[in-house]
């Protein structure tokens, strides 16, 4: 039987722990119907991968496999793709309902999968899909928002962790469609990057949100993308937020949530789970790839760029341990990449 490397957990350890991630060989597997065999160039880590990993009292029989975020190359199709042949670079994010990349070889869905932008080497193009999907739906179909930036002069967008990995995305996004962009940042270096990446202001999220508007010109905003600490800053954005405005949060609630604080204002709160489409296999599941030939699209045209900030190699479970960890430092500004398996 072929095999092949990768990148595992058994136990759902502390990331300080050797045995928190392995490497491990499992089998190599084949290409069928709507699924690409993609040899896996480079990887990214998100919040995603350590929440999974995170401890708790279970085993796994086999090695469980992580990773959402792929650059790489096609080298074998199954018998019903129909936009994607060998040979091809591609970029995706793939499913939680399936084995992540963090092996040699990957099989993914051609639906969610994108061809990789051709300005980019694999490393940076992987930094791209999961933060890029989330940002993009979020702000233009669960927030509503045009691409248009002549419709959508006048109107603001309060982004909250602008300097993420998906706010990193997000924001330019949302400068891309003409609104006025305020980010939200508690450090110097964070607030920078906000600003270069697209936020026309940036303010504290550690403070109420409304006093720090009024200071720069806004008594309420729009829209507001919470990427951070839903139920911590509920109240701020209830409190900020227009009438008939609309809220989108990608972050589970620790605590319940108070929706009447939105009643009065007839405003809207929405999930984003980037996940959704290939979890369900919904009708328009192809979107994904869609979206991703899209954000390519722009990056080649110098209109986004990628938010790489720190590219380990090779992939191997001590660098993806030192990969979790800073993750989950909480201090990441942008995107952290892994690249070239060891021969």
């Amino acid at each position: 039987m072929n095999t092949m490397k990768a990148v595992g957990v058994t136990h759902y350890l502390p990331i300080d722990q050797a045995d928190s991630l392995l490497d491990v060989e499992i089998p190599k597997p084949t290409a069928s119907g709507h699924d690409l065999l993609v040899q896996v160039q480079a990887i990214s880590v998100n919040p995603v991968d350590t929440k999974i990993r995170a401890p708790k009292d279970q085993v796994e029989e086999n090695p469980r496999i992580l990773g959402w975020d792929v650059a790489g190359i096609v080298v074998e199709v199954g018998n019903q793709v129909t936009h994607f042949q060998v040979g091809d670079e591609v970029f995706y994010a793939g499913s939680v309902t399936r084995a992540g990349g963090n092996s040699e070889y990957h099989l993914v869905d051609e639906r969610i999968v994108g061809h990789k932008p051709k300005s980019l080497d694999f490393a940076a193009a992987t930094a791209l899909p999961l933060t890029a999907i989330t940002a993009w739906e979020a702000i233009h179909e669960r927030l509503g928002i045009s691409e248009d930036a002549v419709s959508n002069a006048g109107h603001t967008i309060l982004i909250i962790n602008a300097a993420g990995g998906v706010g990193s995305i997000a924001t330019q996004l949302a400068h891309l469609a003409g609104l006025t962009v305020i980010g939200t940042a508690s450090r110097p270096e964070t607030s920078d990057w906000a600003k270069a990446h697209g936020a026309d202001h940036v303010i504290n999220h550690h403070d109420a949100f409304v006093p720090q508007l009024k200071k720069i010109g806004f008594s309420d905003v729009d829209y507001i993308l919470c990427l951070n600490h839903t139920d911590q800053h509920w109240q701020h954005m209830a409190d900020a937020i227009a009438p008939q405005g609309k809220i989108c949060s990608i972050v589970e609630t620790e605590q319940p949530i108070d929706l009447e604080a939105l009643k009065n204002k007839s405003a809207t709160f929405v999930w984003e789970f980037m996940f959704t489409r290939s979890m369900y296999e919904t009708d328009d599941m192809s979107e994904q790839g869609v979206i991703l030939n899209r954000i390519a699209s722009q990056i080649d045209e110098g209109k986004l760029r990628t938010t790489e900030t720190k590219r380990l190699r090779p992939i191997n479970a001590t660098q993806l341990r030192e990969a979790h960890r800073l993750l989950e430092a909480g201090d990441m500004i942008g995107k952290l990449v892994l690249e070239d398996f060891e021969s």
